[in-house]
């Protein structure tokens, strides 16, 4: 092989480790920004924490995209969760799979949420406070967090938020309270950051939910999710 072959070898192995590079670097930051003005973009909603029985059809159980109500803007829309919180620990929740990621990577995952709440503050009520004992917390999994059938009761396979205590995968960032003393809709913003590794096909699940120990009906709409993720 000649000097001439060996040069254009080394020529093109150095084009191809760069592209790699830049490749990897291009990825090292992923932001997701959903509102939910056309589309789930990916969401779903689910519940926990309540009987298997005919009496779970009591808890009112929905999830679905809707307009906001007043008095915010109607035009608008969120994703819109409710339930009845007859069991006094009821998880309501809204998940979303990311890809592309890097298999077994660990990956900092800092979420920006915006929802609207109607819970007034420093309110009273069955069990708790419709504001403050309605638990806001987020996560990340490396598997999909779903409900499962235990001992009677629909419970989640990952290890989540209780009322006011974190868990393994979730963490409290908050909770529902609206900072007014009127029942009126009003728009929250809670963040935080989490750490996560992607499983081996390069996926993650975000998870965000509130578990109640207020004995009553909690109908939330999450308007905005912002995800900023880094590779650690």
């Amino acid at each position: 092989m000649n000097f001439k072959s060996i040069a254009l070898i080394a020529f093109f192995a150095t084009i191809f480790t760069a592209c790699e590079k830049d490749n990897d670097n291009a990825l090292s930051t992923i932001v997701i920004n959903d509102n939910f003005e056309t589309a789930a973009n990916g969401w779903t909603g689910d519940f926990a924490d309540y009987p298997l029985t005919p009496d779970s059809l009591t808890y009112n159980l929905s999830f679905n995209t809707a307009n906001l109500p007043l008095p915010l803007n109607v035009t608008k829309k969120g994703l819109k969760i409710s339930g009845n919180n007859h069991s006094d620990d009821l998880f309501m929740f809204i998940k979303k799979k990311i890809s592309g990621l890097k298999a077994n990577q660990n990956y900092k995952f800092n979420f920006q949420i915006e929802l609207a709440s109607n819970a007034p503050s420093n309110a009273s009520g069955i069990g708790g406070a419709p504001g403050e004992s309605v638990y806001l917390g987020a996560g990340v999994t490396s598997i999909e967090p779903k409900k499962v059938k235990l001992e009677g009761f629909y419970r989640m396979n990952i290890n989540k938020i209780s009322q006011s205590q974190s868990g393994k995968d979730m963490k409290i960032i908050g909770n529902v309270a609206n900072g007014t003393q009127k029942s009126d809709y009003t728009l929250l913003q809670r963040s935080g950051e989490f750490s996560g590794t992607a499983n081996e096909k390069g996926e993650a699940w975000i998870i965000i939910g509130t578990d109640s120990g207020f004995e009553g009906t909690s109908t939330l709409f999450y308007t905005n999710v912002k995800t900023t993720i880094k590779k650690m």
